[in-house]
């Protein structure tokens, strides 16, 4: 049994890490409130955006298809994956779950030339230990994402994928659903998938999403130029509405696995002081019993 100093130590050291905790979850929970600010403000632009795709795509409808690389599909020989996943720790199966869905995503393609993009030193270490090919890492972009950032590494996935060198482009991702549980994400952004204009395909696949609406729009340029243009920056977006919706769902990920943490400490807390007063009772018991058997051998 361990002595009563001991146990004093370890409650005091359990106090010390409960502080900690508690520190760490005032901290995320100050940063999830902006970060969630910024997700939450890009949803509707992203959504614009595929709007707009949507019109264009039907005005640019009568273009020779050989003019839009992005849109164009091929057999996925070569597939680049992009992960996004956080700088530290101590945010529970924050960074475990995506890396599960992601491992289990190139082991349904082991005919396939798998690539990583890590964002994240999480993701970066957990590649380079089975020494995948890493074709770029990005470390202290998701705690402060910038859109420069999203935009180089979507001009470096765009230029691949006009090139050939890649035939799909996947993006893995925890975007933020609530405070107890983001929502693990694998999507294909290269070659880019127009939202269906038909409402009746929509409905025999089970989706609710409402049919685009039918405006009669007047473009300045050429259909054709705009949809050029508009593809890379779709691209763009989906990578950067990525690193915010990562950042946010991580503070969120991080404030729970703290709050666990406390309360967890104070139970450990409650259990060894019983288990002290428990020692120290036996040792005052102890010294009752040693000064009367004394006394009564003296007697």
């Amino acid at each position: 049994m361990p002595s009563l100093i001991d146990i004093r130590r370890r409650i005091r050291s359990v106090k010390n890490t409960r502080q900690i905790t508690k520190a760490m979850k005032m901290v995320s929970a100050a940063k999830l409130r902006r970060a969630q600010e910024r997700a939450i403000a890009s949803r509707p632009y992203a959504a614009m955006m595929n709007r707009v795709l949507v019109h264009v795509a039907r005005a640019a409808a009568n273009e020779d298809p050989a003019e839009f690389p992005l849109l164009q599909t091929r057999e996925e020989k070569r597939v680049q994956l992009i992960i996004v996943t956080s700088d530290r720790g101590l945010a529970g199966a924050f960074n475990s779950n995506l890396l599960r869905m992601a491992q289990r995503f190139i082991d349904e393609r082991r005919a396939a030339e798998i690539r990583v993009e890590a964002i994240g030193r999480k993701g970066r270490d957990y590649f380079r230990k089975r020494r995948f090919e890493l074709t770029g890492e990005h470390i202290g972009e998701v705690e402060k994402p910038e859109f420069a950032k999203a935009a180089e590494i979507a001009d470096k996935m765009v230029d691949q994928y006009r090139k050939a060198e890649v035939d799909a482009v996947y993006l893995a991702v925890n975007e933020f659903k609530t405070v107890m549980a983001p929502n693990v994400v694998m999507k294909k952004i290269l070659p880019v998938a127009l939202p269906s204009e038909d409402k009746r395909d929509q409905k025999k696949n089970g989706e609710t999403q409402e049919e685009p609406e039918q405006i009669d729009y007047i473009y300045e340029q050429p259909p054709d130029e705009l949809l050029r243009a508009l593809l890379p920056r779709y691209v763009e977006m989906e990578i950067y509405r990525a690193m915010l919706e990562s950042n946010s769902a991580e503070h969120a990920a991080r404030m729970t696995a703290m709050d666990t943490a406390s309360s967890n400490a104070g139970e450990v807390i409650d259990t060894l002081t019983l288990q002290m007063n428990r020692v120290r009772q036996a040792s005052i018991t102890r010294e009752i019993i040693e000064i009367v058997s004394g006394a009564a051998a003296a007697g």
